[in-house]
């Protein structure tokens, strides 16, 4: 697989990923000629460009006799992510403080100092409770990066 901080360093690219993304949006594809029409570029430098993103699979390409219809595949771009976010994030306080209290608002002991066991049920809610957090953690630091971006 190219370097993925190689093909999005190009900015025709990164233009053809934008209005793939416009597209992905919309659960669309788009044709070869409607890029070549967005971007006033000749088709075989649309193609060429559309290679190397397909190369690196951040592109899929459906074919319809002689038309491509190409999507976006944004799962490589989380690479990028990861390691563009500590960055944008640094100095963000995000770590979380974990208080348990009772059904009537008094504060509970943290269940691993206490030495408690979750049952089951409760065990698989607090991980799905947790996978939320860092879900929401996740596109907050997005929004935070999409903001400091522009």
């Amino acid at each position: 697989m190219p370097d993925i901080f190689g093909v999005i360093a190009d900015a025709t690219r990164r233009d053809i990923l934008q209005i793939l993304l416009e597209k992905h949006v919309q659960s669309a594809e788009i044709s070869v000629s409607e890029i070549v029409a967005q971007l006033e570029l000749s088709q075989p430098t649309v193609s060429k460009h559309l290679k190397v993103l397909r190369d690196a699979e951040l592109v899929s390409v459906r074919e319809e006799g002689q038309h491509r219809f190409y999507s976006l595949d944004p799962e490589p771009l989380e690479m990028v992510e990861d390691f563009v976010i500590p960055f944008l994030s640094a100095g963000f306080d995000t770590e979380v403080t974990v208080e348990y209290l009772s059904e009537s608002g008094e504060r509970l002991p943290d269940p691993e100092e206490s030495g408690e066991v979750l049952s089951e049920e409760v065990a698989a809610a607090a991980g799905n409770l947790g996978r939320a957090v860092a879900t929401a953690e996740h596109r907050v630091k997005e929004l935070v990066a999409r903001f400091r971006l522009h």
